[in-house]
């Protein structure tokens, strides 16, 4: 079995990553008459924004933040591709879209508040809430994938980027 270099994403991740956002809609599914009315929409917000927040912090390269999210993607690549093969008979490819975004100076600012409010909203429970996990290494999985998994990745570089120069003044 080949080992997945850095921020490089396989089947295998993708699969994981999938497999998560699956977990969470099945788990919140209500009914198709229910599902569309704003109580049950609102319950999915948090999973939504800290799966956006996965897909934003494998695109910061570099600290201890992306360096996390980067042995996350690593270890659900390699746990996904040992699904693929050992579990169905199938192989892994790479999956990395080729065009790769990097976040400016103040998408990363616009992280490292990100990351502090999910701390907050975990030490505010007094435990860890396994949705939220579940939602931020999904974002993670799929954040670099190409294709229809990886779109909300590509869009949200450029607005975050955008949002933080904004916010902190570089604009």
């Amino acid at each position: 079995m080949n080992f997945t270099p850095h921020n490089i994403v396989t089947l295998g991740g993708v699969v994981v990553g999938l497999s998560l956002l699956v977990w969470e809609i099945v788990t919140w599914w209500p009914g198709a008459k229910q599902a569309g009315k704003p109580k049950h929409l609102l319950r999915l917000l948090p999973f939504t924004a800290a799966w956006l927040y996965g897909m934003v912090l494998i695109l910061s390269a570099g600290g201890v933040a992306g360096l996390a999210a980067d042995y996350s993607l690593w270890g659900s690549s390699e746990i996904g591709d040992a699904v693929l093969a050992y579990g169905v008979g199938g192989d892994s490819p790479e999956v990395t879209r080729t065009s790769n975004l990097a976040l400016t100076a103040g998408g990363h600012a616009f992280v490292v508040v990100a990351t502090v409010a999910l701390v907050a909203v975990w030490c505010k429970r007094r435990g860890v809430n396994w949705a939220l996990l579940r939602a931020v290494l999904s974002g993670i999985c799929l954040g670099l994938s190409s294709g229809v998994a990886g779109i909300a990745g590509y869009v949200l570089s450029p607005v975050v980027s955008t949002a933080g120069d904004a916010i902190v003044g570089l604009l």
